[in-house]
């Protein structure tokens, strides 16, 4: 069980993160602070092997625990989830050694996949010692792959690529239609995209049922 704290200002997003962190498999949060001069004490006394930060907080700032962290040589390693976007941030904080970047608002799929991949991560340095490039890639850049010579007629790899990223940053079902017009789209083909990720396990399928006229199938992307 890898042991987690949770720096955070927001007492109802400590809430949600912790909840969220101890729903996936191997983890707990065993401390929580509201700002980062709390939390650096909580990272010297608890010894964490993972650390999940906000960026914009009090006292001590988010950007700052990261230095701090660096500095003083702590063995942890740090996520940050925060409402930062500008690429200046993102930059530095990256810079910093952050294993990932979540902006908010995220759904629990998002930070799963980031604590899935960190203990991946972790095991296969443990287990091994060592890790091929290949195995490394696997972790640092999941990406969904698509090979075109696998694909239906008619659909192609890039297209697709298109479709499922707009459906994972989706936080609510939507129609062909509206995938259609959110990527530009010709609805009829944006419902062969769908039809295919549902068989693939990709997308799941509500069938909603309202007022007069045909049923409207609406899509959730599966993580």
């Amino acid at each position: 069980m890898m042991k987690v704290i949770l720096i955070e200002d927001d007492p109802m997003v400590q809430e949600v993160n912790r909840q969220f962190v101890n729903q996936v498999d191997g983890f707990e949060v065993v401390g929580v602070a509201s700002n980062g001069a709390e939390g650096l004490e909580l990272v010297k006394s608890l010894q964490p092997e993972l650390v999940i930060v906000d960026i914009y907080m009090p006292q001590v700032d988010g950007l700052e625990v990261l230095k701090q962290i660096r500095t003083e040589g702590f063995q942890v390693d740090v996520i940050a989830i925060t409402a930062a976007s500008d690429a200046e941030t993102i930059r530095k904080v990256i810079q910093q050694g952050a294993f990932d970047y979540i902006m908010k608002p995220f759904k629990f799929e998002r930070i799963k996949q980031a604590l899935e991949k960190y203990r991946s991560y972790r095991n296969r340095l443990i287990d091994h010692g060592t890790m091929s490039q290949k195995e490394l890639d696997s972790i640092l850049f999941q990406k969904e792959e698509y090979v075109e010579a696998e694909l239906p007629k008619g659909l192609n790899a890039v297209t697709l690529k298109k479709v499922t990223s707009y459906l994972a940053s989706l936080t609510v079902p939507v129609s062909a239609e509206e995938v259609a017009e959110g990527i530009g789209l010709a609805r009829v083909t944006a419902r062969r995209y769908l039809d295919y990720l549902e068989k693939c396990g990709k997308v799941k399928l509500d069938v909603q049922y309202g007022g007069i006229g045909r049923p409207i199938n609406r899509y959730t992307y599966q993580s």
